[in-house]
């Protein structure tokens, strides 16, 4: 009996004794991060039959349970790549809305400085200070463009930077877990338990992964588990693990991108195809804004340059000749795949042909065997660009040629505007060269009896071409009712004030006159009005003393308030506000999505520590119930050896 009472003190004693050891291992490591408390489970020692009854023989311990709920883990995991991937969305669009709402070094006030350089110029046309002063103020906007353009590919490499870093983090973390899988699968088999700290240092090391990528965890056998990330990409399979490289993108080296490595082989990942997590937050921020940013930025550069030069050229400089470019005009990127065939001799061009239709996207352009398919990334809307071409094909106001012979799967990306405000410079250095006069001027003389009149006359781009080198006199006949003295060679086009048009032909002697009615030939627009006498003339003629003309520079300076961009909707400055606003409303749309997503990070904590983290008043309370079941239980082995002592003294008797 005594003997039977001494083992029953004996395995209480052992099992209080696990108690306090397994809660001063809790309270040891309540500080740690993924830790989960345990806690000793005990069930009663087999029973012994004695006939008239069964007499327990004490406790065992069955096991020492982790607290860790599998639900509210993955809920904690979902809101910590959701809060992870947001904050660095944050962290990186808000220093493009600083950029875009500082009202000293933004855009708008260089743009401002620049028209009135040019009123200035229109207001003293003779003036070579006001000259001057433009082409500070072009400089002053073209190195505008270009810092706003550097400060945006700073933060483009940052972001390059940032996505290396959270791969080798990725795959580090992958190791990791594949190497504790073994682990816990070798001690799983082995002892028939699980391996409490190792689960949760695979747990912290999951949760880890999850700030850099939102991941899938799936049990396995053996207690092991799988880890996917993306659509379902393995990251970990048992104790095997896969990893990404970051790679530069095979039609644009100045950008990286995500791979899946297999073997000795990497393949390029869609932007979208990894989502949460930091590594999630950046490649969004860079598709959704970074990228739309950088390119409506080159977007209004490009179409500031192409209208201006437009117009310019259709002016006369100091020096009677016509002028020439003022801004230099970007270059379409076209990159072609690293990957495309050898045997491939396809060569893309595209040139920016009416910015006015230019989108604010990027595009890429497969060959599909048959016909190139060109997918707009923004919409991934796709247009056929049909094979062999007669001619450049027009598309959002790019036209596109394509040349050679192409290879089942080749493949380019079109960048229409990125290099828009880094390439945008003032090509012109000579005021005299400045471009403020009208080419042609019109007269009437006075000997003219009729109250017809002519206006001063403007010149489109047909008249590059066709510059008049000698004065047209157009004289009116009352009989027929109208005009003659038009170049032989020239087609003429009257439209009335209804906007009617009507086309003659060349070699035509007698237009009919309309009172109003514009007439335009060999690249000059004049109107005719009143009511002009048999014999009145009316003479247009090359501008030979246009110094002091300002007709020209006045169209330039129209063009700060002219709709040319997104089809007729937006001047220069509309656009860059419109983008002002893009990046303000997705920036405060980011913040609140940041603070909602961190309060549902908490709430999601705070329901997994409820179950799973160390309460240290619990653990006080435990340490004191386990010291008092180990006193008690000595007090019962103090006993048996006080009755074994006793039956020991009988048998010396």
């Amino acid at each position: 009996m005594a003997a039977s009472i001494l083992s029953i003190g004996k395995s209480g004693l052992y099992a209080a004794q696990l108690g306090l050891a397994t809660t001063g291992h809790n309270i040891a490591n309540a500080n740690v991060p993924g830790y989960s408390r345990q806690l000793v489970i005990q069930s009663s020692a087999p029973a012994q039959d004695l006939g008239f009854g069964f007499l327990g023989s004490g406790t065992e311990v069955a096991q020492i349970q982790r607290y860790s709920d599998e639900f509210l883990n993955a809920q904690v995991r979902t809101a910590q790549a959701s809060k992870s991937s947001l904050d660095s969305f944050e962290a990186q669009i808000s220093q493009v809305d600083d950029l875009m709402s500082d009202t000293a070094s933004g855009l708008s006030p260089a743009l401002q400085d620049f028209f009135k350089g040019v009123q200035d110029v229109a207001s003293n046309p003779a003036s070579s200070a006001s000259r001057q002063a433009l082409l500070s103020t072009a400089d002053s906007l073209a190195a505008r463009f270009q810092a706003m353009n550097g400060r945006l590919q700073e933060v483009r490499d940052g972001v390059n930077t940032e996505i290396t870093t959270s791969v080798t983090l990725i795959n580090s973390y992958a190791g990791q877990i594949a190497d504790l899988n073994d682990k816990i699968a070798g001690f799983s088999d082995r002892l028939n338990s699980s391996p409490n700290d190792l689960l949760d240092q695979r747990d912290q090391l999951v949760a880890e992964l999850n700030k850099l990528v939102k991941a899938t965890v799936v049990a396995g056998d053996k207690n092991s588990v799988t880890v996917s990330i993306g659509k379902g990409y393995p990251l970990v399979v048992g104790k095997k693990a896969f990893e990404l490289a970051a790679t530069r993108s095979p039609t644009d080296l100045t950008r990286v991108e995500i791979g899946y490595q297999t073997s000795d082989r990497i393949t390029v990942l869609a932007e979208d195809a990894l989502s949460g997590g930091q590594l999630g937050g950046l490649l969004q921020f860079r598709s959704e804004t970074l990228d739309r940013v950088q390119n409506s930025l080159g977007r209004i550069a490009i179409g500031l340059a192409y209208q201006f030069n437009a117009q310019h050229r259709l002016g006369q400089d100091n020096n009677g000749e016509l002028g020439g470019e003022f801004f230099k005009q970007a270059d379409a990127y076209v990159g072609a795949s690293i990957n495309n065939s050898t045997a491939s001799t396809a060569a893309i061009s595209a040139v920016v042909a009416d910015p006015n239709a230019l989108s604010q996207s990027d595009y890429s352009l497969n060959f599909d065997g048959t016909n190139y398919v060109l997918t707009r990334q923004s919409d991934k809307h796709q247009t056929i660009i049909t094979t062999p071409q007669s001619g450049p094909q027009r598309v959002d106001g790019i036209d596109i040629t394509v040349a050679g012979a192409a290879v089942t799967g080749d493949a380019f990306v079109i960048r229409p505007t990125i290099q828009g405000a880094s390439q945008f410079a003032v090509t012109l250095s000579d005021r005299n060269k400045i471009a403020a006069a009208a080419p042609i001027t019109t007269s009437a003389p006075l000997s003219n009896t009729g109250s017809g009149t002519i206006d001063a006359g403007a010149v489109n781009s047909a008249y590059v071409g066709n510059q008049l080198a000698a004065p047209i006199t157009l004289s009116f006949d009352a009989a027929t009712n109208s005009f003659s003295g038009f170049p032989p060679a020239a087609t003429i086009v009257v439209t009335n004030s209804a906007g009617t048009s009507t086309t003659y032909p060349a070699g035509t002697a007698q237009v009919p006159f309309t009172a109003g009615a514009k007439v335009s030939f060999a690249g000059i627009d004049i109107k005719l009005d009143g009511q002009p006498e048999n014999g009145d003339s009316f003479t247009i003629a090359p501008n030979a003393a246009g110094v002091g003309d300002n007709r020209n520079m006045r169209l330039l300076g129209d063009l700060q308030t002219k709709n040319v961009l997104d089809n007729g909707s937006a001047t220069f400055q509309g656009a860059y506000a419109e983008m002002t606003s893009y990046v303000g409303n997705k920036t405060r749309e980011v913040q609140v999505n940041a603070k909602a997503a961190a309060s549902l990070y908490e709430q999601a904590s705070n329901s997994q520590q409820s179950v799973s983290g160390v309460n240290l008043d619990e653990e006080a309370a435990n340490l004191l119930r386990y010291q008092q079941a180990y006193q008690a239980a000595g007090k019962v082995m103090q006993i048996a050896s006080t009755l074994f002592d006793a039956l020991l003294s009988i048998g010396a008797r």
